[in-house]
């Protein structure tokens, strides 16, 4: 036996040695918790149970140091913490959290009085540079956080714009069409709509000119293409879903900026929404691919001279696309709105059936603002007279030919539209099967001029020669078709004075449906049909330029009172 170890006891032949440790109770000590330390304790104990180990705690108090040696049995607590290194042979002190406060304690086995050395971790004193770094991390740690909170916000934006777009998108699309008899002045006027929802829109469209990202639009196919555009069907993609709406998007390029710029003033004009006139979206200025954008809703007929050229319409058609044309151009031309509130006056200048769309409910609505021209009452003569001599040669109105516009009258400017109306409305005859014996689609003067006649050419024809597209006997043999053809050529008078307005057009097409129904059902009670009349059938137009008075009467439509109203 050592010096080192004690023979406790023998049982059944076997032997049990004990720890020898360090046991002194909290005593001061020099050891300032650096390095390597001796406990300095002059007391070595045996301990009592085979599970105790050697410990050794010190502690620093507000003025001194102390250290306590001692043994305990490892597997229970000691100032409520259990020990974890019991098994090292050293004394390692490590910083302890008991129930006595903050302490650096060890315990170790093993070795005879190993709780006599304590040995303590060194303290590594940050290096300037460490502290350079800590300093730059910590200034930077305001601005990184202010970074992060901007980009949320930034993204939180987008999402929030993009879906309060979604939801306008979405609500309008709810909307239906009103009746007709024109709009009043409500929201829920803004937003006229096919039956079959053909009619993309927006409960307030001008406010998707947002300015900051263009939309989501996907180009399908080109469907048309102008002199100063191309017009494509195109996708406008959802954001909450993989759907998306229809439209049209008519693109100008970068050299076409004036076109661009005239129809998009137009269209934004909120006074114009009507349901026979094309229902604008937004325009948008498209950097990345240097074009200017006009999206529109879209309709799949196309326009009006394709769906002339494909199709035999009849009667009742040809009433349907008469009157919502008169209508379209009645309200364009209108310096109020039906609720009272006035409105500023716009003439197209280029009306021809390739600048008229079919809806789905074969109804026309105008497109094509281009040429259109606000009739504001701050335009002086000067600004009119130079708007130019615009529009396609074959629809042009003689005076317009003639370039002897009365520009201190801003109606002649609307009469100009008129006639291109009647040429328009005369297309639509030549292709209704209510006529008799049809040819193929041609536009007006058909044969008489080139496909794409000059003004000169035009000239000839319609100044020199007085000369109007051809309106045969037999078309007068309808009762309605000619009721139609005498509003046709009261609509291309060469006298603008003498034609009529567009609002008396519509109203004379509306009445004339009411009074062919009273005679169908005359007919169909086998009642006489009145004599005057039968005379009124019998009419023939003469070679020169006459009015219809007899089928006026028929229909008894008293223009003056048309224009008053």
């Amino acid at each position: 036996m050592t010096g080192y170890e004690v023979e406790v006891g023998k049982s059944e032949g076997r032997v049990e040695m004990w720890q020898l440790c360090k046991f002194c109770d909290l005593e001061l000590s020099s050891c300032s918790g650096t390095g390597t330390c001796l406990s300095n304790c002059s007391i070595t104990s045996i301990c009592v149970d085979p599970n105790e180990v050697c410990v050794a705690i010190w502690r620093k108090n507000e003025t001194d140091f102390s250290i306590e040696s001692l043994c305990h049995d490892w597997s229970m607590p000691l100032y409520g913490i259990m020990l974890d290194d019991y098994n090292s042979s050293t004394c390692v002190m490590k910083e302890k959290n008991t129930t006595s406060g903050m302490v650096h304690l060890c315990s170790c086995t093993g070795k005879e009085e190993c709780n006599d050395m304590l040995l303590f971790s060194p303290i590594v004193d940050p290096t300037p540079d460490d502290q350079l770094v800590s300093v730059i991390l910590v200034s930077l740690l305001p601005l990184l956080v202010m970074g992060i909170v901007i980009v949320g916000m930034f993204y939180w934006y987008r999402a929030y714009r993009q879906r309060i777009l979604n939801q306008e998108w979405e609500s309008s699309n709810k909307k239906r069409k009103p009746k007709a008899g024109g709009l009043d002045c409500s929201d829920a006027c803004a937003i006229m709509m096919d039956d079959d929802r053909s009619d993309s829109s927006s409960t307030h469209a001008n406010s998707l000119n947002h300015n900051t990202e263009p939309l989501p639009i996907e180009l399908d196919l080109l469907v048309g293409k102008g002199r100063f555009a191309q017009v494509y069907k195109a996708k406008l993609k959802q954001t909450t879903s993989d759907q998306f709406e229809t439209v049209a998007v008519k693109i100008f390029p970068y050299e076409e900026y004036a076109s661009w710029k005239n129809e998009k003033d137009i269209f934004s004009n909120t006074d114009l929404r009507h349901e026979n006139i094309l229902h604008f979206l937004t325009a948008e200025d498209r950097k990345v691919e240097k074009q200017y954008w006009i999206i529109t809703a879209f309709h799949s007929r196309g326009n009006l001279q394709e769906h002339l050229m494909h199709n035999v319409i009849s009667w009742q058609e040809l009433q349907v696309l008469g009157s919502s044309l008169a209508q379209g151009v009645a309200h364009l031309h209108s310096d109020r709105l039906p609720c009272g509130r006035p409105k500023v006056a716009i003439v197209h200048r280029d009306l021809k059936s390739s600048n008229i769309l079919v809806k789905n409910d074969l109804t026309c609505c105008l497109c094509d603002f281009g040429l259109g021209l606000c009739l504001d009452s701050s335009l002086s003569v000067d600004d009119l007279a130079n708007s130019g001599q615009v529009g396609t040669a074959r629809y042009m109105a003689p005076e317009v030919l003639e370039a002897r516009l009365n520009l201190e009258n801003i109606e002649s400017f609307k009469q100009t539209d008129i006639y291109s109306m009647a040429l328009v409305l005369w297309e639509m005859t030549s292709r209704c099967e209510a006529i008799g014996e049809m040819k193929e689609y041609e536009p007006a003067y058909g044969s008489k001029v080139r496909e794409h006649p000059c003004v000169e050419s035009m000239k000839d024809n319609v100044l020199r020669d007085r000369g109007r597209p051809e309106i045969p006997d037999i078309w007068l043999r309808h009762q309605g078709v000619a009721v139609i053809c005498a509003t046709i050529m009261e609509c291309w008078d060469h006298d603008p004075e003498a034609r009529l307005t567009a609002h008396c057009v519509a109203e004379r097409i509306c009445e004339l449906e009411d009074e062919l129904d009273k005679l169908s059902r005359c007919s169909y009670s086998e009642e006489k049909i009145p004599e005057e009349l039968k005379m009124a059938i019998e009419v023939e137009i003469p070679e020169e330029m006459v009015k219809i008075t007899e089928i006026q009467d028929i229909i008894a439509v008293d223009c003056s009172v048309c224009d008053e109203k």
